[in-house]
Order: C-alpha cells, then sequence, then structure tokens
C-alpha cells in the first residue's frame, strides 16, 4: 500500500529530508502550490519527474500576495485530498509550513521586484502581489534548494518575474514554465474555478476563445491595437469586466505595436461575478 508522501512541517525536518533524498535520488524538482491541487497542477509534477529524481511538492497559502479585500480567508484548502493525489503521483516529500513557520514572529524582510513585476498588467491592481509572491518563492528556494523548479505558464507575468528574481540574486535553480492546463472548452484551469456560478462558467470560456482569435489575426499581420479593442468588446459582451487585454513581449512585457516587436505574449484578466480570471497566450 502506497502510504503517500512525507510531510515536512519544519525548516530543519525539511532540509533533512531533502539531504536523505539526495542521498538516494540525486536532483531535486519543486512545485511550488498553495494546495487544492488540480490537473494543472500534476502537469507540473509530471514535468517535475521527467527533469529531476525526486519531486517536492510545497503547499502554502501565502497571506503575503493577498491584499486585504481579496480570498485569503475563503481560499480552496484541502489538505487531506491534498495529500491524497499527491501519494497517487508519487511525489517524495510535501512542504507544508504553517504561517508562523514561514513568517516567524520579527519578519521583516521582502523582496521588491522591478522589471516585469511593473510592467502595468498584474501590479497595476494587485500592487502588493510581486512583493509577496518574490518574497516567499525565495524563501522556498533557499528552504529547499532545489536543482529545478516548475510554474505554470497560466500566471505568466509571475513566471517572468520569478525568473528574473532567481537569476537576480544567483539562486542556482533552473526556474521551468508549463503550458497552461485547460478545460476542454479552453477554459485555463485555476483553484479560484471552484467560484464560478452555472452561468458564469459557461462565459467563462470567451477569454482563451479571444485570445486565440487574437493571436491568429495578430500572425496574419493585423495591428494589435484594432484587435485588442474588438476582443475587448467581446470580453465585455459575455460579462465581463475587464481589467486589462495587453499584447506584451513575451520576455520583457513591456508593450508592442506590431508584430515585428519581439516574441509577443497576449495577457488578460478580467472579473465575472465574484472571479477574477487570468488567462496568456503566445502569438
Amino acid at each position: 500500500m502506497n502510504r503517500g508522501p512525507r510531510v515536512a512541517r519544519t525548516v530543519p525536518a525539511l532540509r533533512r529530508a531533502v539531504a536523505g533524498l539526495r542521498k538516494t535520488g540525486g536532483s531535486v524538482a519543486l512545485v511550488p502550490t498553495m494546495g487544492a491541487l488540480h490537473a494543472g497542477h500534476l502537469a507540473l509534477v509530471r514535468a517535475a519527474k521527467k527533469r529531476a529524481r525526486r519531486v517536492v511538492v510545497s503547499i502554502f497559502v501565502n497571506p503575503a500576495q493577498f491584499a486585504p479585500n481579496e480570498d485569503f480567508a475563503s481560499y480552496p484548502r484541502r489538505f487531506a485530498a491534498d495529500l491524497k493525489v499527491l501519494a497517487e503521483a508519487k511525489v517524495d516529500l510535501v512542504w507544508a509550513p504553517s504561517q508562523a513557520v514561514m513568517y516567524p514572529d520579527g519578519f521583516a524582510t521582502q523582496i521588491a521586484p522591478a522589471g516585469a513585476a511593473q510592467a502595468g498588467l498584474e501590479d497595476k491592481f494587485r500592487p502588493h502581489f510581486f512583493g509577496g509572491v518574490a518574497t516567499v518563492v525565495a524563501k522556498l528556494f533557499t528552504q529547499v534548494g532545489p536543482d529545478v523548479a516548475l510554474f505554470g505558464q497560466k500566471d505568466y507575468q509571475q513566471l517572468r518575474v520569478v525568473t528574473q528574481m532567481a537569476a537576480d540574486i544567483d539562486l542556482p535553480v533552473t526556474v521551468v514554465g508549463i503550458p497552461t492546463v485547460r478545460e476542454r472548452d479552453g477554459l485555463a484551469l485555476s483553484s479560484r474555478n471552484a467560484y464560478l456560478s452555472a452561468d458564469e462558467r459557461r462565459n467563462a470560456p470567451v477569454l482563451y476563445r479571444v485570445l486565440k482569435q487574437g493571436a491568429a489575426r495578430i500572425k496574419r499581420g493585423e495591428p494589435p491595437a484594432s484587435v485588442l479593442s474588438e476582443g475587448a468588446a467581446e470580453i465585455m459582451r459575455a460579462g465581463f469586466t475587464l481589467d486589462y487585454l495587453e499584447a506584451r513581449h513575451a520576455r520583457t512585457l513591456a508593450p508592442v505595436s506590431a508584430r515585428q516587436g519581439g516574441p509577443i505574449r497576449l495577457l488578460v484578466a478580467a472579473r465575472i461575478g465574484q472571479t477574477r480570471l487570468i488567462d496568456n497566450i503566445a502569438v
């Protein structure tokens, strides 16, 4: 019987466990999560298994990346169910620190990322967010000491910020982005999809449809400005409040106005009912 992965809850226990994994298995991959695991997370685990002999999954709902008006208290927490899923996926170790372990009394340091973290996308609407992400991910990297860490491309700006942060402060970890996992109708998998009502869920795939159609039109040479304007109108007709629909340079996230501006990523964020969804696609 598979009794499931070992769970570490303190930094000393984590480091002992990781040292043991290295003795018996060599390279280590980290998949950072906030729990409420779905098929997108399991795709990260499968990709991690291809890149390293041992896989560590962290589960920590990070309060530092939630603003006071956001859903930290109601964010889905299903630790027992998550452990069962990770046991079936044959994960080697789960790092599940408490808030007191991750941010003990007297904690006073935060990483303040710039570059892609100040691109006027998520940071415009959630100015607190990337400082919280960069700080917790830097801690996870130094706690676990992985050779490789895997993140989903759905949170594309986050992926760019984390990649830059690790490079800038010389953390010995390779950050890998894994393509977004989607429902059959194109909706990007997200733990927050559980908040959608039945009507909202039926309308939600419009985001991916607009991105997909927009990418094809820009590839054909149509100007991004007109493509995005028409796409924004379609999203709002579907009942969304649009935060942004942008064409950005895929690496720097600087605005681009033409196909020749470099590799392009289309990014969208919009609210329907009480739920905020984000998505993106390469052009």
